[in-house]
């Protein structure tokens, strides 16, 4: 949390209460507490010709490192979020906050095996950032992880470390950590680095040839927005000048809270990930420097 945001009555230690909410919005927040019953999904199709042409140069320039599709993703989402901030809210004890930070969260399995272990990654990108510094903190973050085959410490040990408690006494400390969570109380340990708090979980099954399927939130922590990445595949387009045309293509799938914002908000923020993969250049300027779309 930025130290210059002065903290009021009422605001979380990673949120600040949101008090200008729509009547109407209220009162979703009390016929419907959970995350999980204002869920709403959205599959999409994103053209990445462009952005694929630009990986591409990128990584004859750069042979010694790599740039990813997932990491062009990463820095989209974030850019996009620190231009549409309604995005960047949730909704936690019937009330909504808007995050001080922007934090993107995803999984990195140390192997592709059935039996490989998960750890948690969680980012909190700059408005300094670009492509080209987030990537390779990320890179190497994963690198650093898979050589490993157990946990790396941080919230995956803390994970652990529950997992061992017996069970009708983790039942009776889980009941208190989500009375906790209701109040924005949690202690530090519990909250940093877990993706349940991020911004945006991302899920990459494009990695494993897997499909964008339907990935559900969570009631537990403050996540509004899960995206599911799919393979990377040609297929048909047509063209806005009505021309068919083979393109490079990724499907999306994307669920939202729908109380942190109305669907008009929701699909102009599609628009923007759509405009920064058609023009990729965008992801060498500073997540902080305005991307200047016309959402007209």
């Amino acid at each position: 949390m930025d130290k210059s945001i002065k903290r009021r009555w009422g605001d979380r230690r990673d949120g600040r209460w949101v008090r200008d909410v729509p009547g109407l919005t209220t009162i979703m927040m009390h016929i419907m507490p959970r995350r999980t019953a204002a869920e709403v999904y959205v599959n999409e199709k994103i053209d990445a010709t462009e952005l694929v042409k630009y990986i591409e140069r990128k990584n004859a320039e750069h042979p010694d490192y790599r740039t990813t599709l997932f990491h062009c993703f990463i820095v989209a989402i974030a850019r996009m979020i620190h231009e549409r901030p309604k995005m960047n809210r949730f909704i936690q004890g019937r009330r909504m906050y808007e995050r001080h930070e922007i934090s993107i969260g995803f999984v990195a399995k140390r192997k592709f095996a059935d039996n490989a272990e998960e750890s948690l990654m969680f980012y909190v990108p700059k408005e300094t950032d670009t492509l080209d510094t987030l990537s390779r903190k990320i890179a190497g973050d994963v690198k650093e992880t898979k050589k490993s085959a157990s946990s790396t410490g941080g919230i995956d040990a803390v994970v652990d470390s529950f997992a061992k408690i017996p069970r009708i006494l983790l039942m009776a400390i889980i009941r208190v950590i989500r009375w906790l969570d209701f109040w924005g109380v949690n202690p530090k340990a519990l909250t940093d680095g877990d993706t349940n708090y991020s911004t945006v979980l991302l899920t990459n099954l494009g990695s494993i040839k897997g499909p964008a399927v339907y990935h559900h939130l969570n009631d537990y922590g403050t996540n509004s927005i899960v995206v599911a990445i799919g393979t990377l595949h040609k297929e048909e387009m047509v063209m806005p000048d009505g021309r068919k045309e083979i393109r490079d293509v990724v499907d999306l799938g994307c669920t939202l809270d729908e109380r942190i914002a109305d669907g008009f908000y929701f699909v102009r923020s599609l628009k923007l990930v759509k405009h920064i993969f058609a023009h990729p250049e965008l992801l060498d300027r500073p997540i902080g420097e305005p991307s200047e779309f016309d959402f007209k």
